[in-house]
């Protein structure tokens, strides 16, 4: 498959500040890729940067074999970027967004109708394309703010926290959505700090404090990190002894998940030992992408 995106240590630095680190990664025609991690990962600063919008101070990148720093301009025609405050014009109707959208580019005519006819249908706003933009549901909003960003007809599509302050169901159609995008050939580059939808995704790129951990497919992140094995355990006020259960030498990692823990071990013979310890029996769980985050800052943490 052909390369999209590859940088080479492409940093960023605001002052004193490293936003990005020497971050190198490649991305690959058709993925959909997850940038994922915690609020002031470097999420955003990467994705403006990929975009044009911000210089780095340091490294490499290229976009569809164009150099970053010196054909810039020309990159920003293949390409749309969807911030997490797209601009929509509240006092205009879902058709009327997207045919103002459509004369920025130069779309006009009869292709202009037939165009706009067609991200309607895409972003599933058939019944809702008379009302007017301010008063849709956050999750319509959202569906609408693609279309727009669509109408550019862009090969690569950057997408920043598109489904921030959205409901699950809301998020789940959004990205059947990307996943129809993908499906055509288009490359999606969306930032999320969701677990469910970085599981979607074919690739994902995990960002901590502007570095970038891991970059992999879901299956081999989760097959593959995670050094011993993984148990869930149910324990009355286990609050009140968590302290005690991450002290014990073969314990490696405590999650809390809800009601429950998940308890990360050195080898399997130490899911007996544990059971004693604590009197209550540890089931083996399959490890989730949260499991492979945890796991994955922490090593990078204890290396510096």
């Amino acid at each position: 498959m052909t390369i999209v995106i590859k940088t080479e240590e492409l940093t960023k630095q605001f002052g004193d500040f490293t936003a990005v680190d020497a971050l190198s990664m490649e991305i690959r025609e058709g993925e959909i890729c997850a940038f994922l991690g915690p609020n002031g990962a470097g999420k955003t600063t990467l994705i403006r940067m990929l975009c044009g919008i911000l210089e780095p101070s340091s490294g490499s990148a290229r976009i569809f074999d164009l150099d970053l720093m010196k054909e810039s301009e020309i990159i920003k025609t293949k390409i749309a970027y969807m911030s997490q405050k797209f601009s929509l014009y509240e006092e205009l109707t879902v058709r009327e967004n997207l045919s103002f959208y459509a004369g920025l580019y130069g779309i006009s005519g009869r292709e202009r109708r037939t165009f706009i006819d067609h991200m309607i249908e895409m972003v599933a706003l058939n019944e809702r394309e008379g009302d007017l933009a301010g008063l849709l549901s956050m999750g319509l909003r959202q569906r609408l703010a693609l279309g727009c960003a669509m109408i550019a007809r862009p090969r690569l599509l950057f997408l920043d926290e598109p489904t921030s302050g959205v409901s699950p169901g809301s998020r789940k159609k959004f990205f059947s959505l990307i996943q129809n995008l993908a499906n055509e050939g288009k490359t999606v580059i969306v930032s999320t700090h969701f677990m469910d939808e970085a599981e979607r995704c074919n690739k994902v790129a995990f960002l901590s404090e502007g570095k970038l951990i891991a970059h992999d497919s879901p299956e081999n992140l989760k097959e593959n990190t995670l050094q011993g094995i993984l148990v869930e355990i149910k324990l009355e006020s286990f609050m009140d002894r968590l302290a005690e259960i991450e002290a014990l030498p073969y314990v490696k990692e405590c999650i809390v998940r809800g009601e429950r823990l998940h308890i990360l071990l050195q080898d399997a013979g130490r899911r007996a030992v544990l059971e004693e310890a604590l009197g209550v029996e540890a089931h083996l769980v399959r490890p989730g992408l949260e499991e492979v985050f945890i796991a994955l800052a922490r090593e990078k943490r204890s290396e510096t």
